[in-house]
């Protein structure tokens, strides 16, 4: 039996070793501008209903001293949970580079894609802790969906609203027109955004210069509303007004809503562009907006239909609120293209590391690996987003319901960043309580502030969320329990290789690869594959394809492989939870490694199993509704080896039932 063969790190024209699966970062400024169309548009369209929301939630007052406090609390609410939380420690948490809740949660549990290990006799159940980390990780992961559903709706109702603004006798035209813009951007997901994506840069770079300076502008009117960034201020305008304080932050919390893109666009666009663009474009002009809105306001009778436009300066510039709804349907489209763009990358991620069902993806860019379509979960997301935009029928409505799947996940990520900093940071207990306790007490205000949404349609995204939520862990523990009953019927590797050493096993010309999950030399399919045709080929392969904890593995360290007894080849190919695995591409490369196959010649042959209830009472741990709903996901689902582009007339599939 010859030892485990792998490849040396393979030097570059310098002579160092690098990782090859990661194309070379883009220059700085061109990160820059990326980050502003992926990153900030969620966050940078917020002005377009965030202040509107927060002074109906007072019930229209515009006093000065209410203005400056509102303001003042939407300052610090920037500084201290995107500034700080987000931009400084959360980025500061990756995983190899790659953000995100499940990249996060992956890397304090320590978890791995379990579909892809062979099960043990008696499987180690996680500590308490653990499962409470996952939980959070997954939940939050989760309520992404729900946040996907409401962001397009929201940011797209309240930027076509500049119609009714313009034009009031169009006003009716507004939810329609919504309607349109929705389905169009639905559409289009499956052609692609490589070629419009070069755009978002540009159009996000030009929102933020015009919304810094007209907000500059409207600033002059009322210059002293810059004392807001005293946050006494804010404190004491939360005082002042007692109970109904929490649904003020409630409102106030919609100023943050598509931080959390930060950290899960990191691993597409860098740490560095992300934290340059926030300080540098991003918060200087929304603070610009917000205070010129603040400004626009004092010594107004009543409250306007939407604030954001005021700062607009009729006087100068008397036509310019059309170009400025166009921008702004621009900016929100775009932000929703981010957020959907983001759920499809959470659907693959959660696919990579075994939490979800397999499902159909396609890839729509040669380039960009973000560039992604996920159909089945576009057309839900499409189908649910227009329920929701027809359902409320405006921004301000609509503002209700959102908000809460965005601050829970907020909540929960900062549960996982305290067991960053402790348990892989090694910061000390007062240190990571400091830090943590801050950032924490700061989420729960804004949690607790959104808790009142609940009946005001916030308990749409978390129903989705629990969803979500219930058929990642009900696959998760199906894979489990399919693995463990699987792996009782499995033959001892040892004494299948000894019955082919000893040539108890008829051989015939011809090259095979069995394609397996588990790590095991001899798969159940290959045993199969004997009884059934009493006889093996004379070149036999099996293939594993594994996903590692980490976002990418270097090319280097693709291929593994180990020749047993009987001349049976073990090739073990391994991938991060973000790459698209390339089973031609794999066999390959092991040829070049010694494994006697020529990949153009093989039949590949794997298992599809069926789920079955057990009939005989001995219980695998899985309640019968569990079951039902795992065995639904399984026959429906897309499974390991039909994304590897097989040959269909050399890929044989042998079907077997197991009872859980």
């Amino acid at each position: 039996m010859q030892p485990e063969t792998r490849p040396a790190a393979r030097p570059t024209t310098q002579g160092k070793s690098q990782p090859e699966g990661k194309p070379k970062p883009p220059a700085l400024p061109v990160s820059m501008l990326a980050a502003l169309g992926i990153v900030y548009g969620d966050l940078g369209t917020s002005p377009l209903y965030t202040m509107q929301t927060v002074l109906e939630t007072t019930g229209g007052t515009l006093s000065a001293d209410a203005v400056l406090g509102l303001l003042s609390l939407i300052i610090w609410a920037l500084i201290i949970v995107v500034a700080l939380k987000y931009c400084l420690f959360v980025m500061a948490a990756d995983n190899h580079g790659e953000g995100g809740i499940l990249a996060l949660t992956a890397l304090v549990t320590g978890s791995k894609p379990e579909a892809e290990q062979p099960a043990p006799p008696a499987p180690a159940r996680p500590s308490v802790s653990i499962r409470l980390l996952l939980t959070c990780g997954l939940f939050g992961g989760a309520l992404l969906y729900g946040d996907g559903i409401l962001t397009p709706s929201i940011s797209v109702l309240s930027a076509v609203e500049g119609v009714g603004v313009a034009t009031p006798a169009l006003a009716h035209l507004v939810l329609p027109v919504a309607v349109v813009i929705l389905l169009a951007l639905f559409a289009l997901q499956a052609v692609g955004t490589e070629r419009i994506g070069r755009l978002f840069g540009p159009i996000m770079l030009l929102w933020f210069l015009v919304i810094g300076t007209f907000g500059a502008i409207s600033l002059t009117r009322h210059p002293e509303v810059l004392w807001a960034i005293d946050p006494r201020h804010g404190m004491h305008f939360l005082i002042a007004h007692h109970w109904r304080s929490l649904a003020v932050l409630g409102g106030v919390f919609l100023a943050l809503t598509g931080a959390e893109a930060l950290y899960a666009d990191m691993g597409h666009i860098g740490r560095l562009p992300i934290r340059l663009s926030w300080f540098v474009v991003v918060l200087p002009s929304l603070l610009l907006c917000y205070a010129g809105q603040s400004a626009s306001l004092i010594g107004l009778a009543k409250l306007p239909s939407n604030p954001f436009y005021g700062i607009i300066p009729h006087d100068i510039f008397p036509i310019a609120i059309w170009p400025m709804v166009v921008l702004a349907t621009c900016a929100t489209v775009i932000a929703s293209q981010a957020i959907i763009t983001g759920v499809f990358s959470l659907t693959r991620q959660a696919i990579q590391l075994g939490w979800f069902p397999g499902l159909n993806i396609r890839q729509t860019s040669s380039e960009e690996y973000g560039q992604i379509y996920v159909p089945v979960v576009n057309w839900t997301m499409m189908v649910l987003t227009l329920a929701v935009t027809v359902g409320f029928g405006s921004s301000a409505r609509l503002a209700g319901a959102y908000g809460m799947a965005v601050s829970t996940t907020m909540l929960l990520t900062t549960v996982l960043l305290y067991s960053y900093l402790r348990r892989v940071a090694h910061w000390p207990v007062a240190g990571a309580l400091v830090i943590g306790g801050l950032f924490l007490a700061v989420d729960l205000a804004f949690f607790a502030a959104n808790l009142l949404k609940i009946a005001e349609g916030g308990f749409i995204p978390l129903v989705l969320g629990a969803v979500v939520f219930l058929v990642m862990t009900s696959w998760r523990r199906g894979i489990a329990a399919l693995r463990t009953v699987a792996s009782e019927k499995i033959l001892a590797p040892e004494l299948f290789l000894q019955q082919i050493a000893d040539g108890h096993v008829p051989r015939v010309p011809g090259t095979v690869v069995f394609l397996t999950r588990l790590r095991d030399p001899i798969p159940p399919v290959m045993v199969a594959h004997v009884e059934q045709f009493g006889a093996l080929q004379q070149n036999v392969v099996t293939l594993t394809i594994k996903f590692e904890e980490v976002p990418r593995v270097p090319v280097a360290e693709r291929i593994s492989l180990k020749r047993h007894e009987g001349g049976v080849w073990h090739v073990i190919a391994r991938y991060g939870f973000i790459e698209i695995p390339s089973l031609p591409t794999a066999l390959a490369e092991a040829s070049t490694m010694g494994c006697a196959i020529v990949p153009q010649e093989a039949i590949f042959i794997g298992a599809r199993d069926e789920v079955v209830a057990d009939r005989t009472g001995r219980g695998n741990g899985l309640p019968g509704w569990r079951r039902m709903l795992f065995g639904l996901m399984y026959r429906n689902a897309v499974h390991l080896v039909d994304r590897f582009d097989l040959p269909p007339d050399r890929y044989v599939q042998i079907g077997r039932q197991i009872a859980l």
